[in-house]
């Protein structure tokens, strides 16, 4: 199943692989038979995403993407396992949302002239009220 993250950005299925371990938590003696945590692997070096779109998902990979440029996400949310895969791929589609989103280019601004009259006011102001407290010496 292909995944559109959107227009002109589809990850493809031979990038994605899924491993199933056994997760702890709820589940009773389930838990120690069944395996239904889900690991998604996607591979971000071998998927056809646009160069700036790879970029970003390494840049904000972090921890989760691994030294040979695999995304790995963790699922054991739920008891069943068909759930955890669910979850574990709208996570990844989610992520790859955000990254695919190119980030606004900040414009540089100036401060108004009025901002720095205010600004060394105030600080004339603290400087007169820091003298005031200064004990004053006559000179007999």
């Amino acid at each position: 199943m292909r995944l559109v993250i959107a227009p002109g950005i589809v990850v493809e299925p031979s990038d994605i692989s899924e491993r199933f371990v056994r997760a702890s938590g709820p589940g009773g003696q389930n838990v120690n038979k069944v395996a239904t945590a889900v690991e998604l692997h996607f591979n971000v070096t071998g998927s056809k995403l646009p160069e700036e779109v790879k970029a970003r998902v390494m840049q904000m990979g972090g921890k989760r993407l691994s030294d040979a440029g695999v995304l790995v996400i963790d699922s054991r949310a739920f008891r069943s396992q068909a759930k955890n895969r669910e979850a574990a791929i709208d996570r990844l589609v989610k992520f790859l949302k955000v990254a695919a989103k190119r980030p606004r280019t900040r414009r540089k601004t100036k401060v108004t002239r009025a901002a720095k009259a205010e600004r060394l006011d105030s600080k004339r102001r603290r400087s007169a009220i820091k003298a005031n407290r200064r004990s004053r010496r006559d000179d007999d």
